[in-house]
């Protein structure tokens, strides 16, 4: 097959995220050369993340913290949430390597800490980057796993995951990477046996047209997180200049190509007809997250897997006291335990009708949360939790009054509120598992039904994210067909591929993956080039 080619590598990466950043450390410290394209400048989902790296079995924050952790602990928590989505034999290579890749990232300079949390949250304040991020503490998981704090959040004020990237962004720019940014893959190239040899890219070329893209994506990145519809009018000046001033470019892979452009979060026909229920939220990430990664794995071949996996949050801890309240449907039935973390709060909601959901709290509830607000939150939460205060919610006297004006059933909600109460009164284990110290009476009038739908509300959005993608070999990160054979030098890592936060998601199990998958296939594929050996 002649093909003109503009530049070649032994490991071309898609996607310069944290799982392409990875991957592009890995197989260069392994002696490969390495090209590195993103339809933009980098960064993806985690480089507006929260920056919390999900690490236990030991690592030296959680024993500086005073806790002890293990493997087994840590496998036999992460099975209870990550189900079937990866083997055992994968999970537990995950949980073993876990302590190694926290101190791989630090040793790239991501910044760790041993401050404690001293209650559950879920994002902690710039005072503590140690904590509890999932669902460790909440029946069954403490019954079935010992638990302990994994949630590493990256120091750095505010939401650290551009901390984490730029960080790792700093260690591929100090080693012999070619970065080609604002350049977006479009198609892959096999030869006439089926093997994925390249890729083929437009450049936005021209200083003008790539200050105007740059700017704009920059923009457009930051209104997508606070107000979408404001972001979504740059998605089509952005795609205008790199329809016209893009240049194609073929790159040549001479050991493989490893995709890790991201999930489809801001595909919303993808969303319409993988995952329907979710239409509503608010998609977290870039516009980059538009399935193009998948999309083009399956072009070449690739199965898929898990495409109806989104991970959606509610989240009202913090401010703690909220917790206290109960959860309910439209019919007044008790969702779930109010302990849980935001991403299987969102599960649960989903499962209902219309994905509708209130909690209901009384007005000692109420006063407690907002004297908690100052000490307990970053300035998003306040902000988000000061607009369920004021506007996000209904209020009446007494709950008869409550549930007609919420649209919620008032026998059904009496009973579950009269259920709850007299478990707290007579000191009973809680029905949803919550423990006693988060179990008081609801009596205090006036009350008040906050709306935590799955939908978005201009002061109170439901972020959420995808979790499935290209089905990969779980030793080498290569891309299979529906008939579970690999197609030749292709690679999938991060969203861009099924992994261990495919069925369910905690807080900073994502970039875990991303690292674990991404130092995976960049082994792998330098291997296949014929530097060392795989990992």
């Amino acid at each position: 097959m002649t093909q003109r080619w503009d530049a070649e590598a032994d490991v071309v990466i898609v996607g310069l995220g944290a799982a392409g950043a990875c991957a592009a450390i890995e197989a260069v410290d392994r002696g490969a050369s390495v090209l590195v394209v993103d339809r933009f400048r980098g960064g993806g989902a985690t480089a507006i993340s929260g920056g919390i790296v999900y690490a236990g079995g030991g690592t030296p924050y959680q024993t500086e913290a005073g806790f002890d952790d293990s493997v087994q602990s840590m496998l036999d928590y992460l099975r209870l949430e990550t189900g079937d989505a990866v083997s055992e034999e994968t999970l537990a290579r995950f949980c073993e390597q876990s302590a190694d890749n926290l101190r791989w990232l630090e040793g790239h300079g991501v910044p760790f800490e041993a401050s404690m949390a001293p209650r559950k949250t879920s994002y902690p304040t710039n005072d503590y980057y140690l904590y509890y991020s999932g669902n460790e503490l909440a029946p069954p998981y403490r019954d079935k796993a010992a638990p302990a704090p994994r949630g590493h959040r990256t120091k750095g004020r505010g939401t650290s995951g551009k901390v984490l990237f730029k960080a790792l962004r700093a260690a591929v720019r100090r080693r012999p990477v070619d970065v080609r940014c604002q350049t977006a893959a479009t198609k892959l190239i096999s030869d006439d046996e089926g093997r994925v040899i390249g890729v083929e890219c437009r450049e936005v070329g021209g200083r003008i047209p790539r200050l105007l893209h740059r700017l704009m994506s920059q923009s457009n990145r930051k209104l997508n997180i606070y107000y979408r519809p404001l972001g979504k009018r740059l998605d089509g000046p952005i795609r205008a200049i790199e329809a016209r001033y893009g240049t194609v470019r073929r790159f040549r892979a001479r050991g493989g190509v490893l995709l890790s452009a991201g999930g489809f979060v801001f595909n919303r026909t993808m969303l319409a007809e993988h995952a329907p229920d979710y239409r509503s939220g608010s998609a977290i990430g870039t516009i980059g997250d538009d399935g193009s990664g998948i999309r083009l794995g399956t072009a070449a071949g690739g199965a898929t897997a898990r495409l109806e996996r989104v991970s959606a949050w509610r989240f009202f801890n913090p401010p703690l006291a909220l917790v206290e309240g109960v959860l309910v449907n439209r019919e007044g039935e008790r969702i779930c335990n109010e302990v849980l973390y935001g991403a299987k709060i969102g599960d649960h909601i989903a499962r209902q009708r219309h994905a509708r959901a209130y909690l209901i709290v009384d007005q000692r509830i109420m006063d407690e949360a907002k004297r908690q607000l100052r000490t307990q939150t970053l300035w998003f939460q306040r902000l988000q939790m000061s607009y369920l205060f004021t506007v996000g919610h209904v209020k009446a006297a007494t709950l008869e009054e409550l549930a007609p004006r919420a649209g919620i059933d008032v026998s059904w909600l009496r009973r579950t509120v009269e259920e709850y109460n007299a478990d707290a009164r007579e000191s009973r284990p809680d029905r949803m598992g919550k423990d006693g110290d988060h179990v008081r009476p609801l009596e205090r009038g006036p009350f008040y039904a906050l709306d935590c739908s799955l939908r978005t509300q201009r002061g109170f959005p439901a972020p959420m994210i995808t979790l499935g993608g290209l089905t990969v070999d779980e030793t080498t990160g290569a891309v299979t067909g529906q008939d579970g054979t690999v197609i030749p030098g292709l690679y999938s890592a991060g969203r861009n591929a099924v992994g261990v936060c495919s069925e369910s998601y905690v807080s900073g199990l994502a970039i875990a993956d991303c690292v674990f998958s991404g130092r995976r296939a960049g082994a792998t594929i330098a291997a296949a080039a014929g530097h060392g050996e795989p990992a």
